[in-house]
């Protein structure tokens, strides 16, 4: 019966750094459903990978855990960038702040792969279960049984469906009696009230706002979309959005009061938005499109809500549209230290899969990363 040192299910962006940072001296291998590694990777950031990002601090996560925070500092973006640029990949900066593979995100992935060469690849493995007996793990899969000293669960959340995603990782730990967090849907577009129907209207605009819910101030482009509202802004919103209301700031560096002085325009043709959603918005707002110098005190007042529209979404565009899932095996259930399940050991839980959530941006992938070389770090020291 053979008996690996180490299992790593899922070889994704965290089961892979994971295993390029394990000592080569450990029997290691990678159990993946997919025909292929990294299949997430390959396709995020349209195909470019944002791998990080240049501001990486918690203020950007769901979470202030200990865990997170020791994770950034073991592996943190610039020990990321180091590790990439020793093996030969730049990421260029866009918008001033996202990390980006200049040309496909194989190139990350070919580093990846080349680092973790040594480790054995089970492909198109599907887990079922896993259970210990006595010191060794026993790894269920559709071809057969898997022996193991450890398990790394890096098995993601439940977006992506197509690329095998599931909530194994979360059965797993709760057959081991851990407590989780169901996923949900995260960094994925917010659905409308009937209210708000005249932005569905508007499919395809998109302008740059402030997105203000639950303490956070979040500025990038929001897109109208057929479903309600989305884009940048309104993906990282969601992520801390739950229910109740979203206040939105069409015009975050101006002050529209002071847009009207001095001139006799159409306030549509002075607001500084694409013609239709300036129309739109001061419906929205019944404002009627007069000239700015006969605009009464009561429309001001109407008026002054472009920079605070505040409502409350409907609900969201589910998994099929979430970029990641919030939720996971609950942090108070893992040494924050090393990743490892307190009450199970040899259990360890890294990635998506673990209660830690990012904002866009590179975020969860740097997540991936840290938290993937914590585990290897104390599994090489105590191995």
């Amino acid at each position: 019966m053979k008996i690996y040192d180490v299992l790593i299910l899922g070889a994704g962006a965290s089961g892979l750094m994971c295993a390029a940072y394990l000592e080569r001296s450990l029997d290691v291998a990678l159990v993946d459903c997919n025909e292929k590694v990294a299949k997430k990777l390959k396709i995020s950031g349209g195909g470019k990978c944002n791998i990080t990002n240049v501001e990486v601090d918690m203020s950007h996560y769901d979470s202030t855990d200990e865990a997170l925070s020791h994770a950034l500092d073991i592996f943190s973006k610039e020990d990321l960038l180091s590790f990439l640029a020793a093996n030969g990949l730049k990421p260029e900066i866009r918008k001033g702040r996202y990390y980006f593979c200049k040309n496909s995100s194989d190139e990350i992935i070919e580093i990846l792969k080349e680092k973790t060469q040594g480790v054995e690849l089970l492909l198109n493995h599907e887990v079922l279960q896993v259970k210990k007996e006595k010191e060794y793990f026993d790894v269920y899969t559709q071809k057969g049984l898997l022996h193991a000293k450890k398990v790394v669960v890096a098995t993601g959340g439940k977006s992506y469906k197509t690329l095998g995603a599931s909530d194994i990782g979360l059965e797993i730990a709760k057959s081991f009696a851990l407590d989780v967090v169901d996923f949900s849907p995260a960094l994925v577009g917010l659905t409308v009230q009937k209210e708000q129907f005249w932005m569905k209207e508007l499919s395809g605009l998109s302008c740059y706002v402030e997105v203000r819910v639950a303490g956070k101030n979040i500025y990038e482009e929001m897109l109208f979309a057929h479903k309600g509202i989305s884009g940048p802004a309104v993906l990282s919103a969601s992520l801390y959005w739950q229910k109740g209301s979203i206040e939105i700031d069409f015009l975050p560096k101006q002050n529209i009061l002071k847009l009207l002085e001095g001139s006799k325009k159409l306030l549509s043709s002075v607001i500084p938005l694409p013609k239709r959603l300036a129309k739109a918005l001061l419906e929205a707002l019944d404002v009627e499109d007069g000239a700015c110098d006969k605009i009464g005190k009561e429309q001001k007042e109407k008026l002054l809500k472009i920079h605070n529209y505040e409502f409350a979404p409907a609900g969201n565009f589910g998994f099929s549209k979430a970029e990641v899932s919030r939720g996971g095996v609950a942090l108070h259930q893992l040494n924050a230290y090393t990743l490892e399940a307190l009450d199970v050991e040899g259990l360890f839980f890294i990635g998506e899969v673990v209660d830690i959530t990012g904002e866009l941006g590179g975020y969860n992938f740097q997540w991936a990363f840290s938290s993937g070389v914590v585990c290897a770090e104390d599994i090489n020291a105590n191995s």
